[in-house]
């Protein structure tokens, strides 16, 4: 054979291996699918650490790699079907005036209403409702003018008030009404707000890096919600600014709080094995900008009564809370809470109480809903503003950049502390909010401790939004460094017989 031949006949034979995504999305779509690298592993016929190591960036081969990369894939169908199922706000058609007089489904954005309620743009008598909200299919039949595209975020007028009630037939006195806007056209990119602040405050400062970082600290609140309106360019749906709020979210006193329960953690392990033990206290990084993820309600809050959950709306529910019988393992998903009875609770906490009562964990009873708060929501209301964040933190962090990386920083944690009626963001009061993201910290933290347990750790500790105390391996669960997804250490210490007997921090505080 010649040589012309040989490499013929080689090419032949040579096969292109299966593309796998990158090492944080592997481990990213497992854990979403709430799945061990052990469960995992026994279906791929590898141990734990293999699965660990493909996580890391190393890449399997050969048939393995195949059965992998099938996975993968499964598990990315798998989860898109599950975020367009959860998600109520669909793409709605390019003419919604075409679906006055089509049947809708039960799954559908659109809702037949049984009693026809006033229209949120016009307040005149609509029969359907969208994403939660009255509205008029037909724009001919709405009294209200028509959006004009690319209006997306009207801003709230100066005289505007926290707590201004509606008006009558329905319609807000402040903040910006919701319009399903279809499907727009997005914007032009624009230079990265974040990257040309950071670069005019250095050369403002000399480049004097402490001067520079502290000017950037000063203006995070601002410069946050910059980038938000910069974000929601093209979305569909506007945000209510200022909508009128319940009593249950109103400060009861001048200095004081509201009567919602955020679930916070303060849990520690009220008994250890005999001996010595050395703990691990591992720090989450990026707590609150994780949680910009999650379910917000859009509009003003409803009231509803009733046992019910609608997983198409969010906001607070007064729940009663089952009984936790775990607490020797596993902190209680209400928090430290020593009033018995019932409380205000979150969304995310509702949800991650439902999930734990249902048939894959059955660690507690459903709990009993008396009466809610809501909106229609989405999942997707900040997620431009918390991936335009995160890219500019991941860049930061790659590069050694700690201006920029403590302006991030700044920017999502004053722009959660600022939602609710603060002196320093008159821009966006929404209380609402506020608690939501906090609690989807707290919920995150949870979770990464039913993770730690379910994987043969003794979780010691778990504090606020970003602290959890471990014994054993934890770098075969978790991986290390400062990526939304890993974690780093805080502390290494040795206890005894007494828990109690370390002089550890107890603050949660959220770290970058």
């Amino acid at each position: 054979m010649g040589d012309f031949e040989a490499i013929d006949a080689l090419l032949a034979r040579a096969g292109k291996a299966v593309p796998l995504p990158p090492a944080e999305e592997r481990r990213a779509l497992r854990e979403e699918l709430n799945l061990s690298r052990a469960q995992l592993a026994r279906a791929l016929g590898v141990g734990p650490s293999t699965v660990g190591g493909w996580e890391s960036g190393r890449d399997p081969s050969g048939e393995v790699r195949e059965k992998y990369a099938y996975f993968l894939e499964g598990a990315r169908t798998k989860l898109a079907a599950a975020a367009a199922e959860d998600d109520p706000v669909q793409e709605p058609e390019e003419d919604v005036s075409g679906d006055a007089g089509r049947d809708v489904g039960p799954d559908d954005e659109v809702d037949v209403l049984a009693v026809a309620r006033p229209c949120v743009l016009c307040g005149q008598p609509a029969h359907h409702e969208v994403a939660g909200y009255p509205q008029h299919l037909d724009p001919a039949e709405c009294a209200a003018a028509p959006p004009t595209p690319g209006s997306e975020q009207i801003p709230a007028t100066s005289d505007a008030r926290p707590h201004s009630r509606p008006r009558p037939g329905g319609r807000p006195a402040g903040g910006v009404r919701i319009v399903p806007a279809g499907r727009r056209v997005q914007p032009a990119d624009t230079p990265d707000l974040v990257v040309s602040a950071v670069a005019a405050a250095l050369a403002e400062h000399s480049g004097d890096v402490e001067a520079a970082t502290a000017a950037l600290t000063k203006r995070a609140i601002p410069d946050a919600m910059a980038l938000l309106d910069h974000s929601r360019k093209g979305g569909r749906y506007d945000v209510i600014a200022h909508p009128w709020l319940p009593d249950i979210l109103r400060k009861q006193t001048s200095r004081g709080a509201d009567q919602i329960w955020e679930a916070r953690p303060k849990w520690t392990r009220p008994e250890l094995p005999p001996g010595e033990h050395e703990v691990t206290a591992l720090d989450v990084n990026g707590a609150y900008l994780s949680a910009l993820k999650t379910h917000l309600p859009i509009g003003q809050l409803e009231h509803s009564t009733g046992d019910h959950h609608d997983r198409r709306r969010a906001g607070v529910h007064l729940i009663t809370p089952p009984v936790w019988e775990h607490d020797a393992v596993l902190p209680n998903p209400v928090g430290s809470r020593d009033e018995p009875g019932p409380l205000w609770v979150t969304e995310p906490t509702l949800r991650l109480l439902l999930r734990l009562s249902g048939p894959k964990y059955g660690l507690c009873d459903p709990p009993r809903i008396h009466e809610s708060w809501t909106s229609g929501a989405t999942e997707g209301l900040l997620e431009k503003f918390r991936v335009a964040l995160k890219d500019a933190r991941d860049a930061a962090i790659a590069e050694g950049d700690e201006v920029t990386l403590e302006y991030v920083k700044a920017m999502y944690s004053k722009f959660v502390s600022t939602l609710g009626e603060s002196n320093y963001n008159r821009e966006l009061y929404r209380t609402d909010w506020m608690h939501l993201i906090r609690s989807q910290a707290f919920a995150n933290l949870w979770w990464k401790a039913h993770r730690a347990y379910d994987e043969g750790l003794m979780v010691v500790r778990a504090m606020g939004t970003d602290e959890l105390h471990v014994i054993g391996d934890w770098q075969a669960v978790f991986a290390e460094g400062r990526g939304l997804t890993e974690v780093k250490v805080k502390d290494v210490y040795v206890v005894g017989a007494d828990p109690y007997s370390d002089p550890h921090t107890e603050d949660g505080r959220d770290d970058a």
